[in-house]
């Protein structure tokens, strides 16, 4: 076993109590350049050295691939090894990941498509077109935004109520129409990524238990830009004998124009005991 204070070296007082806390669900805020990824980065190692978790049980999420691929590299610096076996990657990748292994419980081709925002809004283009409507009244971006947002939101056509709003109604049209031609031709957009794993843990239990069995331990860096999706989809990975690590800054969140929800924090205040670094 690697000597435990070779992973606490460099550490400040507030970042030792935080990567050698007990097993229990952590909340860790900090401000920016603070070191709160660091702190993740050695939680990781601590675990897998001192508490002898193995990386099979061990689940990190960043929000960008450079993200996670510098955090695999620092991890496999510190450890001085492979941590083959751990899922590190982003929210997208790892739900990606996720819907290939169960495309057919996830109601997928086995050979779905994912399209970028260009692809989308290409196919909205055609879509705003054939229902007669003035592109340049219901441009394809913005009709894409609004889609998306809903997505986020974790809303489906059917959940959403138009209260006899025709720009709702007439979006809600167009949403119902682009998901029926995604499917048909087995496409998956960024959003639509997050939205069918979480719909497929919250609807398959076999599916649901099998991850929760596996993942013993969930990280979650820059937890202040999750929207509501991403945290739905987080509280479905995370079993009743799941540790969870969330770090975040209150104060900043950059993914704000993509429905990030700060008060995601806020939610995990009521159940999460607290570590401030």
């Amino acid at each position: 076993m690697m000597d435990p204070s070779l992973l606490l070296d460099g550490l400040n007082d507030k970042q030792r109590e935080a990567v050698a806390a007990p097993l229990e669900n952590l909340l860790v805020l900090a401000g920016a350049g603070s070191g709160k990824t660091r702190v993740l980065v050695h939680r990781i190692a601590w675990l897998m050295s001192v508490e002898q978790a193995s990386p099979f049980s061990i689940m990190s999420v960043t929000f960008t691939n450079k993200a996670a691929a510098e955090m695999r590299g620092r991890i496999e610096e510190l450890m001085m090894g492979s941590a083959s076996g751990m899922w590190n990657g982003t929210f997208h990748g790892i739900c990606h990941r996720i819907l290939r292994t169960h495309y057919l419980d996830a109601k997928l081709p086995e050979d779905f498509q994912i399209i970028d925002s260009d692809d989308q809004q290409r196919l909205l283009k055609r879509l705003i077109k054939a229902q007669n409507l003035d592109e340049k009244q219901w441009p394809a971006r913005q009709v894409a935004w609004w889609i998306n947002g809903k997505k986020d939101e974790g809303l489906r056509p059917a959940h959403i109520d138009a209260y006899h709003d025709p720009v709702t109604k007439t979006y809600l049209q167009l949403y119902t129409a682009y998901q029926e031609a995604c499917d048909r031709a087995g496409l998956v957009d960024f959003a639509e990524i997050l939205l069918r794993a979480h719909e497929l843990l919250r609807d398959n239990k076999f599916v649901r238990e099998h991850y929760q069995a596996r993942f013993k331990h969930i990280l979650v860096d820059e937890f202040q830009d999750t929207n509501n999706i991403q945290y739905a989809w987080l509280r479905m990975m995370a079993g009743p004998e799941c540790h969870v690590m969330i770090v975040g800054d209150d104060d900043q969140s950059i993914y704000g124009w993509r429905g990030a929800e700060v008060e995601n924090i806020e939610r995990c205040t009521h159940a999460l005991p607290s570590v401030t670094t």
